[in-house]
Formats: structure tokens, C-alpha cells, sequence
């Protein structure tokens, strides 16, 4: 290699990325790494996925300096994970390190940063016993589970853990710094046992020692209270006719449903969607996974079911009035871009906190469920039904109003990302800094 060629490989800054295996996660890693690439020609991104996923997603659209390369296949497969997911979590807590350590080795450059998610605390540890500055990237909400966990002895302090939810669950929790008022079943709905918050306090137990925290899947504006009373620095492929069909609909005359791509509702309240929408006769499209085949009839003829869409694409449509959704954070996120009004359905994990935030903070949605029910309650296909008629006419005075507070929060999103605004703002002194170091 001539002189010339070793000064420009030297002179280029190596991320390495390595996101939790699970699609919501790869996909938040990814854009904020195609994010880095559009902001600083001289980054490059080697992006770490398992052969199985290497396989998933390998053919997608990304930047010429974002380049993927793969571990072995040490955790259960994508098609069995949902089996048991405690076994699919130790794996990836447990047995990822080493072959990530072994494929740094084989790299021609040598990282720069290593940015991993916050639940890959493993890599924080390959960092700093490598001297490779790290960022632990949070892909959710600052508000749920980061601050939750954070100031959980506070809960402790207070006589709310452990609690029975059934007797206290009702309760308001306001002494979490940065979280406004929130009933305690929202908190603590899935931090039932002490194995799950022993598990979550030692993820954020490695935060501190890495060297970057990163909310790329929010903005300052969404979360101004929980980032300013943390003290935390600013931060497959698819047939899509579905769209032939969207561009023939009314304007806000259709509800995407979407439930995620990780954890799943009982098949009892599966049918019951499927009934409520053939009963409502709203016009509706549901990204339903493998139960899309079993729901194309029970769904009625109103709208369509398809395995998976293009979600961001799909929401930001004209047809598209509501999203009925389980509250992953990155699917909370693209609503908000998109400006939609939500029905919340939280299913397990931060969903709950989630779900709270979009009805009682920013307004912009409903509950499914009622409030005093409990997370795995049925909801019948006539209260959905009901719900879902209200939800999508226009005409409401509070779906109205509903649809303006969605507006707005769509154009704080598109503000934020803005050049001069906050997010565009973290993501130029974050590149600036770390090169820096370089």
C-alpha cells in the first residue's frame, strides 16, 4: 500500500455498531448510523449483525460507508426466540461477547468508537478493556425504563416494590425526577419479579463507563423534563401493492394497525381485533406477521392484512387517520413524525409508560384498554369496535382536537431535525467530539 492510500485509511473514522438482534432495535441503530454517514464523509460504519439476520436484511439500501459484517449464530433464531424469551435473553447476554471480540481482531482498521445498545452492556466492557472509547446507545424512551431505573430505590423508599398491583396499581407515582404523575401499574407492570429489575439495574449499572449516552429515537423538545432533571447530555423485503390500494382511500379514512415485531397478544385478543374491525366497518390496514393468512376473512373486506409494510411509509400516507399500536417506542416515534393520533394496546416491557405518555401528556391518543384493567385483560370486540367508530370520525370534537396536538408534535419532530434545531444540533457536536479523539 502506497503512502497515499495508508494516509486515507488512517485519516477515516471507524465506527463500529453493534445493535440488540431484534428488528425495532437494528433499524433505530441503523438509521442514526445512515444519520452519522450523511453528516461526516469521513466515517466509516462496519455494522455487527448475526449471519441469521446478516441474511434478513443484508440486501437493503445503505450508504457506501456503511458496510455489514456478521458474528455466528450463538442465540436462538428469530422463528423461535418468541418460545422462550429467557433463553433468547441470556443468550444474547451471555454468548455474543466473544465472537464480537474475535471479529475486532479481524477488522483491517482498527475501531474508533464502538456504539452499542444500552442492553449490550458486554460491549461497553470490550471497550474499555480494548481502550476504544464507547457509546451506549438507548433506543427507547428517556422517560420510561432509562429515568425509571435510574431512580429506582426511590420505589423502595415509598412502599411501591415490591407491591401488589392489584391493591396499589391505581396509586400515583410522582417522585421519579423528569416522569410527570403516572398511575404505578403503568411503571411496573412487567418489573414484577426482582430477576427483571436485577437485569435492567445492571445494564444501567455499565452506562456510566462508557463514554457517550446516546437518545438518538427521541428529541429535546418530546422529553425536555426528563433529559433536563436527569442531567443527561442532548442527544425485509415486501410486495407493497398495499400502497395501489391506500392511494384510493379517502384522506384520515384509514387505521394502520401495527403490533410490533416482538412480543405478541393472545390469540383470543387477536380475534377480537380482527371481529371489532369487521363489526366497525372501518377502513383499516394491519401489518399482522404470520397471522396474516388466518385474518385476511376474519378481518371483513373494509381494508387489507398483509405480513409485514413499510411502516414509517405507510403512516406518513394521506389514507392513513390513526394508528391503533402496541407503543414499541420506535413505532411511537414514526407516529409522531408522521402527525397520526394513536389507540394504545401496550403489551409488555416499557409499552405501559409509553402508552401513558401518549394519552395523558401529549394527548394525543386513547386507551384501549381501560385504565383500572389489567395488562393481560380482554377487550371485547364491541368495546373496540365502539372505540375504533369514534377514534376515526373526523367530525369528533375530541378526535379533532386529538389531530391538532398531533400536528404540532409533528412539527416539533420535524423542527428538531432541522439543520440548527436541537437533534441536528447533538448529532453535529456528538461527530465534532468524537473527532476529536480520533
Amino acid at each position: 500500500m502506497d503512502s497515499t492510500s495508508e494516509q486515507q485509511r488512517t485519516s477515516v473514522y471507524h465506527v463500529v455498531a453493534v445493535p440488540h438482534p431484534s428488528r425495532s432495535h437494528i433499524y433505530s441503530l441503523m438509521n442514526f448510523c445512515k444519520l452519522l454517514a450523511s453528516q461526516e464523509k469521513d466515517i466509516l460504519v462496519t455494522f455487527v449483525l448475526t449471519q441469521e439476520w446478516l441474511g434478513l436484511i443484508g440486501s437493503d439500501s445503505k450508504p457506501d460507508s456503511i458496510r455489514f459484517t456478521a458474528i455466528p449464530n450463538v442465540i436462538p433464531s428469530e422463528h423461535v426466540r418468541v418460545a422462550d424469551m429467557d433463553a433468547f435473553l441470556d443468550a444474547v447476554r451471555t454468548k455474543m461477547e466473544k465472537p464480537f471480540e474475535l471479529l475486532l481482531d479481524q477488522l483491517e482498521q482498527p475501531p474508533s468508537l464502538i456504539v452499542a445498545d444500552t442492553i449490550l452492556h458486554w460491549a461497553v466492557a470490550v471497550g474499555n478493556r480494548r481502550n476504544i472509547p464507547a457509546a451506549s446507545f438507548w433506543p427507547m424512551s428517556a422517560s420510561c425504563w432509562f429515568s425509571l431505573y435510574q431512580h429506582f430505590h426511590l420505589f423502595s423508599q415509598n412502599e411501591h416494590f415490591p407491591a401488589n398491583l392489584l391493591e396499589k396499581g391505581n396509586e400515583r407515582v410522582d417522585y421519579i425526577p423528569g416522569v410527570s404523575s403516572t398511575r404505578l401499574a403503568d411503571l411496573l407492570a412487567y418489573e414484577s419479579n426482582q430477576k427483571n429489575v436485577d437485569f435492567f439495574l445492571n445494564l444501567l449499572s455499565w452506562v456510566p463507563k462508557a463514554q457517550y449516552l446516546l437518545f438518538a429515537a427521541t428529541f429535546y423538545e418530546l422529553e425536555t423534563l426528563t433529559i433536563d432533571k436527569n442531567d443527561l447530555p442532548n442527544p425485509a423485503t415486501s410486495d407493497d401493492s398495499y400502497f395501489q390500494w391506500l392511494d384510493s382511500q379517502p384522506c384520515s379514512s384509514v387505521l394502520y394497525i401495527g403490533m410490533g415485531s416482538f412480543l405478541s397478544f393472545s390469540s383470543a385478543q387477536i380475534d377480537e381485533i380482527a371481529a371489532s374491525l369487521r363489526n366497525s366497518g372501518v377502513r383499516f390496514i394491519w401489518a399482522a406477521r404470520g397471522e396474516s393468512e388466518r385474518l385476511k376473512e376474519a378481518c371483513g373486506d373494509m381494508g387489507l392484512v398483509v405480513p409485514w409494510c413499510d411502516q414509517l411509509r405507510v403512516l406518513r400516507h394521506s389514507s392513513i387517520g390513526g394508528f391503533l399500536s402496541h407503543c414499541g417506542w420506535n413505532s411511537v416515534m414514526e407516529g409522531v413524525s408522521a402527525g397520526v393520533i394513536f389507540l394504545t394496546l401496550p403489551i409488555g416491557y416499557d409499552q405501559g409508560m409509553n402508552s401513558k405518555q401518549i394519552v395523558e401528556d401529549w394527548k394525543v391518543g386513547w386507551r384501549v384498554r381501560k385504565i383500572e384493567d389489567k395488562i393481560d385483560h380482554l377487550v371485547t370486540k364491541e368495546e373496540i369496535a365502539g372505540l375504533m367508530k369514534k377514534f376515526m370520525d373526523l367530525e369528533d370534537d375530541e378526535g379533532k382536537e386529538m389531530r391538532r396536538r398531533a400536528r404540532e408534535l409533528k412539527q416539533l419532530c420535524h423542527d428538531a431535525i432541522a439543520e440548527g434545531g436541537s437533534s441536528h444540533a447533538n448529532i453535529k457536536a456528538f461527530i465534532g467530539d468524537i473527532s476529536h479523539r480520533a
